[in-house]
């Protein structure tokens, strides 16, 4: 069971892929009714005591905005990743902001929601933008390809069969550049939404300015990041399966409540976790439990609640806490379920 909560806050971390529930629900109102969904399920923790800040990813979402980038080209200039990404962050945000107050206000839970539009500090020298690597905006010809990346100083690599994209770095997140006023929000009695879609990249000059990148920052660990930094009580992934399993798909498939960090790394270093779905969200609450020596939480919405009850979920903990729990309380869960 996670500690009363008494004022204690939960940094929440939502995937993007959350808003879309199919490929044929993208429009704003489909993405705004799976907001309401899971505002729903934040109430319950905010009717509880505990103080929320919400993040959340936004791949699809920057994706829409990059297509409408790339079909007005000829007529504008292409718009940067780090303008795409507050671009996202403010209408996401929004969206979050009205599923959230709409909902407390239908539970008679009176508290008030803000919106931070977050800057992420990104070391220039990382490694990543050597080897730019994340794929983003729609696959094109070969010729097309080139012809936009000589324009644009763009670097493109061939995705797959898909064609030809745009890639680009995909740095580490150093620090939470607007920590204070989100600090500050959450102390005050305001669910906060914040770091959204990882943060607005941004690297800081020798006079201490600062400038955005082209780049993408993973929404997990800029979220652990915040929830170390806000020395937050507990930190919670939510995607979109109820429990962590390993051996997924094998007959010794097992599904987990409870891992220390251990037996968590064991399994990750055996290749349990995938790398393009649960193994960024395994690393993201291994570095929030080995920093701080708190519980992490691994779950979907809909058992939310009940993970923070220790009913739900796969709880990740420092050794001394022991772990290892098999269950087979969510037989139809995929361990292996990802969003970005």
């Amino acid at each position: 069971m996670i500690a009363p909560a008494n004022g204690r806050t939960a940094v929440v971390a939502v995937g993007g892929h959350a808003l879309i529930v199919s490929p044929e629900r993208t429009s704003i109102d489909d993405q705004y009714a799976a907001a309401q969904t899971t505002a729903r399920h934040l109430v319950d923790l905010l009717a509880s005591g505990w103080r929320v800040v919400l993040t959340h990813g936004s791949g699809p979402q920057v994706g829409f905005v990059l297509r409408r980038s790339e079909l007005t080209i000829h007529e504008l200039p292409p718009i940067s990743m780090h303008y795409a990404s507050a671009d996202v962050q403010g209408a996401v945000g929004y969206m979050f902001v009205m599923a959230l107050q709409n909902a407390l206000a239908a539970r008679a839970v009176h508290e008030q929601v803000a919106c931070v539009i977050t800057r992420v500090l990104v070391d220039a020298s990382d490694p990543a933008f050597a080897r730019p690597s994340k794929p983003i905006g729609t696959p094109m010809p070969r010729s097309q390809a080139q012809e936009i990346a000589a324009r644009y100083g763009w670097e493109v690599r061939e995705d797959s069969d898909h064609g030809w994209r745009r890639v680009v770095a995909s740095p580490r997140p150093v620090e939470i550049v607007d920590l204070e006023p989100i600090r500050l929000l959450s102390r005050a009695g305001y669910a906060v939404v914040a770091c959204g879609g990882g943060g607005i990249p941004v690297r800081r000059a020798a006079d201490g300015s600062l400038a955005g990148v082209e780049a993408v920052i993973d929404k997990d660990l800029a979220s652990a990041l915040l929830a170390i930094e806000l020395r937050a009580d507990l930190f919670v992934i939510v995607t979109s399966v109820p429990q962590v399993a390993v051996d997924f798909g094998r007959p010794r498939q097992r599904f987990l409540a409870r891992m220390t960090v251990s037996e968590a790394t064991r399994y990750a270093a055996d290749g349990h976790f995938g790398a393009g779905s649960m193994g960024p969200k395994i690393h993201a609450a291994l570095q929030y439990v080995e920093a701080t020596g708190r519980t992490s939480l691994i779950t979907d919405v809909e058992h939310l609640r009940r993970a923070v009850a220790g009913q739900a979920g796969t709880a990740i903990v420092p050794d001394s806490d022991g772990g290892d729990g098999g269950s087979d309380e969510h037989p139809d869960a995929n361990g292996d379920g990802g969003d970005v």
